[in-house]
């Protein structure tokens, strides 16, 4: 048996929302109150919390993922530098999930800080 791991070549994110963190939260935490919904996972990587959101599964985009090429139609982020497992703000809770161990997210988490409004790093304040 061959085994080939085949790593991704490119990811295209088609659109980018920046947020400052406290007011990304406070949306989270209403939309959830509003919608009586589960709790809402983000995800976080080397001081930058951060939502994807993918495009449908369609021929297309199989045909581009066979390629190595991801799309995210958008990415949400927000500067945190410092992790925490929960956040609890106006009687809404928000996990973190640290995925700083993806080669992808790590690269994704230096390009955004780079871009960032917000970012004490970027030179932008």
């Amino acid at each position: 048996m061959d085994i080939s791991i085949e790593p991704w070549k490119k990811l295209v994110i088609h659109e980018v929302i920046e947020y400052k963190f406290d007011d990304w939260v406070k949306q989270i935490a209403f939309s959830t109150r509003s919608s009586g919904g589960a709790i809402p996972t983000m995800q976080w990587t080397n001081g930058i919390v951060f939502s994807p959101a993918n495009f449908p599964t369609t021929n297309v985009t199989v045909e581009e993922q066979l390629k190595g090429i991801l799309h995210w139609s958008s990415v949400s982020f927000a500067i945190k530098e410092k992790f925490e497992k929960q956040i609890v703000i106006e009687n809404a809770t928000i996990n973190l999930v640290d995925v700083s161990v993806n080669e992808i997210f790590k690269e994704l988490a230096l390009n955004l800080k780079k871009q960032s409004k917000f970012a004490i790093n970027s030179g932008k304040i």
